[in-house]
C-alpha cells in the first residue's frame, strides 16, 4: 500500500476517510489513445467517485498548437478549473479509469501551475470499485472558486531545450514508452512519425513503475527500477513519452523517491518523431 502523501499519491483508504471533507475536490482525468476507440467522458458519466468532476485533457490544452494536449495557457487553465469549482485552498485528488495512467499528467500540470495540494489516487477507479466503495452517475454541485497560478517554467521543456540536453548530456532524458518503441522495433501509434528515441535517452517504460494492479511501486522498488535503467540520479531529469501523458508517471515516481529536479518534454515523440531536423537513435542506446 502507498504511503499516503497529499502532494503525490494517496490510497483508496485515505480517500475513503476524506471523501466528505469540504475542501476536497476530485477529478476524473481519464484519457484514451485515439486507437483505443473508447470515450472517457462516457465512462465518467456512467460511474465516478462521488463529487468527482471530469477533467478533459484534450480540451484543457493549447488549441493553438498542432500537437496533442499541449500545456494550456495559464488563463485557460484558471478559467476551466474555476468553472469546475476547483481553486485555492482545495486538496485535489485526481484519478483515472485505467488505474494509474493519465491522472499523473494532470498531477504534473497542477504542479506546473504552482498548485501543490494535489495527489494521484493509487490504483484509480478500478481499485476503488474492486473494493466496492461508493460510486455515482450524478453531476457534482459546483460553486466557482478562484485559483492563483504561479507557473513553474522549469518543469516543462521544449524541443530546443531537449535537443541541447541530448547533445550536452547534462540531463538524464527518460522515455516512458514501451521498450520496443524506444528501440524503434515497433511502429508509433500516430501516423507519420519516425521510430526510435532521442539520442542519449534511457528507456524507463511506465509499466515498470507500476504493480500488477496498476498501483505505483514502493519508493524502494522505484529506486531499483531507476538503478536498473542506469539513471544517474545526480543529474536533473527530463521525461518523455508518446505525447506527454505517461511521461508524467515517471515525474510522479521521481517525486516519490525524493527527486525534485525533473521536467517533462511536453511535445514528446509526437513532436520529436515528426521533426526532420532532429536526430533519432535506435536500439538500446
Amino acid at each position: 500500500m502507498a504511503q499516503d502523501d497529499p502532494k503525490t499519491l494517496v490510497s483508496t483508504d485515505w480517500l475513503g476517510a476524506h471523501l466528505k471533507d469540504p475542501d476536497l475536490r476530485l477529478l476524473d482525468a481519464t484519457w484514451f489513445l485515439p486507437t483505443d476507440g473508447r470515450d472517457a467522458k462516457a465512462g465518467y458519466d456512467a460511474a465516478h467517485i462521488p463529487g468527482a468532476r471530469f477533467f478533459d485533457i484534450d480540451e484543457i490544452s493549447d488549441h493553438r498548437s498542432s500537437l496533442p494536449h499541449m500545456v494550456p495557457p495559464v488563463e485557460k487553465f484558471m478559467s476551466r478549473l474555476r468553472a469546475m469549482g476547483v481553486g485555492d485552498g482545495h486538496q485535489v485528488v485526481v484519478y483515472d479509469q485505467h488505474g494509474l495512467f493519465s491522472a499523473a499528467r494532470v498531477w504534473w500540470l497542477f504542479r506546473l501551475m504552482g498548485q501543490e495540494n494535489i495527489a494521484v489516487l493509487d490504483g484509480g477507479l478500478p481499485k476503488w470499485m474492486t473494493e466496492e466503495r461508493p460510486i455515482e452517475d450524478l453531476p457534482p454541485v459546483i460553486k466557482d472558486r478562484h485559483m492563483t497560478v504561479r507557473r513553474q517554467n522549469q518543469m516543462v521543456k521544449d524541443v530546443t531545450q531537449v535537443s541541447a540536453a541530448s547533445k550536452l548530456g547534462d540531463y538524464e532524458i527518460l522515455d516512458a514508452r514501451a521498450a520496443d518503441r524506444f528501440r524503434g522495433e515497433a511502429p508509433e501509434p500516430r501516423e507519420g512519425l519516425r521510430s526510435g528515441h532521442i539520442p542519449g535517452s534511457k528507456s524507463v517504460p511506465y509499466s515498470e513503475l507500476l504493480n500488477a494492479d496498476n498501483t505505483m511501486k514502493s519508493p524502494d522498488d522505484l529506486r531499483a527500477v531507476f538503478a536498473a535503467a542506469k539513471v544517474e540520479m545526480s543529474k536533473p531529469v527530463i521525461t518523455s513519452c508518446g505525447s506527454g501523458i505517461t511521461a508524467a508517471i515517471i515525474n510522479l515516481a521521481l517525486e516519490r523517491v525524493g527527486k525534485t529536479d525533473h521536467a517533462l518534454y511536453d511535445g514528446s515523440w509526437a513532436e520529436w518523431g515528426a521533426y526532420p531536423t532532429v536526430p533519432v537513435a535506435t536500439g538500446d542506446t
